[in-house]
């Protein structure tokens, strides 16, 4: 069997050619196709391949060619991030790899366009502590050593395929999330059977400005949690009460009333009971606080 030539450029990599590799390779593998990846800056050897990305000074998608480093670059999306390589190739395969133009759309914006940014020298995020920064999926690939790109490769395909999954999981969900926002009785405690991805939760809930808490069953344990004003942002639409920060078991029972409650986080987001009845008598008890 033929294989599929993936080509990129030598010396150091970054995430956008190891992601732009990955991407490329889970999708040959899905349809039954070994790969080979050459990494080069020598032109004769980019002819050799059937994809080539990162390097080449051309952005041709009818021929497989993904580069962003031409003068102009390759374009930029609606919202104006600039393509880097690994969104040109997902820009043509990320449905073939999804099955899914919904999933491809989500990952897309979950993982490509931080990737995308980055490369690009394009600031999304920012510190609010002096001298901490946010520890990236950039800073994870830039641990590897130059010689260890097929590793990193491997890595970044474990990525990729677990936030396929979760991110297709969660859009299938979201239906299940709107659906217990509607059967509930009072709209200030949505209750799930189930946990689902919280990010998820917060997103869909911000259309619902009334959703105090969300309700759910985790390992036999009745989750009471707040509601974020911002998914993106740790602050709640309404904390628990202060005497209840960091009070479990005992104590947290004797304050609260509630026989069978056994933990408060200290930021007050969580607060947990052993059945359902106990963490409604919390979340009234919250809500009129």
């Amino acid at each position: 069997m033929k294989k599929v030539i993936i080509v990129t450029h030598s010396g150091s990599f970054h995430s956008d050619d190891v992601f732009g590799v990955a991407t490329l390779e889970l999708l040959c593998a899905k349809e039954g196709l070994k790969t080979e990846v050459l990494r080069s800056r020598d032109q004769k050897i980019w002819e050799k391949g059937d994809y080539v990305l990162d390097v080449g000074g051309e952005n041709n998608s009818a021929q497989n060619k993904f580069d962003h480093h031409q003068e102009g670059g390759a374009g930029e999306r609606e919202n104006g991030i600039p393509y880097a390589s690994f969104g040109l190739v997902w820009k043509k395969v990320g449905v073939q790899l999804c099955d899914s133009q919904d999933v491809a759309d989500a990952v897309d914006k979950k993982l490509v366009q931080p990737l995308d940014a980055h490369d690009n020298g394009i600031e999304i995020i920012t510190s609010t502590s002096k001298n901490i920064c946010p520890y990236t999926i950039g800073n994870a690939i830039s641990a590897f050593d130059n010689e260890l790109f097929a590793e990193a490769v491997i890595f970044a395909k474990g990525v990729l395929a677990r936030e396929i999954n979760s991110l297709k999981k969660d859009i299938e969900n979201q239906k299940l999330i709107e659906e217990a926002y509607r059967n509930a009785s009072d709209k200030r405690v949505v209750i799930f059977d189930n946990s689902y991805n919280e990010f998820t939760v917060n997103e869909i809930m911000q259309k619902y400005p009334e959703v105090l808490y969300m309700l759910y069953l985790k390992d036999s344990l009745w989750n009471l949690k707040i509601i974020r004003k911002d998914p993106q942002k740790f602050e709640a639409r309404k904390s628990f009460p202060s005497e209840w920060a960091g009070k479990r078991d005992e104590e947290l029972a004797k304050i609260t009333g509630v026989a069978d409650a056994i933990f408060c986080h200290n930021k007050r987001f969580l607060v947990v009971a052993k059945s359902k009845e106990g963490a409604l008598k919390l979340a009234e008890l919250a809500l009129n606080a």
